[in-house]
């Protein structure tokens, strides 16, 4: 997963397009922006509100800020009941693999 497949994806589990903004900083939204330190490469992923950023991180691999915001969004997806289990009867106990007999 990359910047460029990121959206696609995000929009494949029910994330709203509106909500993501790659490239770019946009209110509220959940952005993913390529920057540098020191002259290397980072790739920050936060949500921005009223020109100012929230739960900020920062990672080295545009691959790991990628899979970073897709796995926080598709988790809220899931607390939002759009995604889950594909068989509810059998979810596993807190979240260990469940044991086929």
């Amino acid at each position: 997963m990359n910047t460029e497949s990121v959206v696609g994806w995000l929009e494949a589990m029910g994330v709203p397009s509106e909500l993501v903004s790659v490239g770019a900083e946009a209110d509220d939204a959940w952005c993913l922006v390529r920057g540098e330190v020191d002259g290397a490469p980072v790739w920050e992923v936060f949500w921005r509100e009223q020109g100012n950023r929230y739960d900020w991180a920062r990672f080295t691999s545009e691959q790991v800020a990628c899979f970073y915001l897709f796995g926080r969004l598709t988790w809220t997806q899931a607390l939002r009941g759009v995604v889950g289990p594909v068989d509810v009867t059998h979810t596993p106990p807190r979240g260990t693999p469940a044991q086929k007999p």
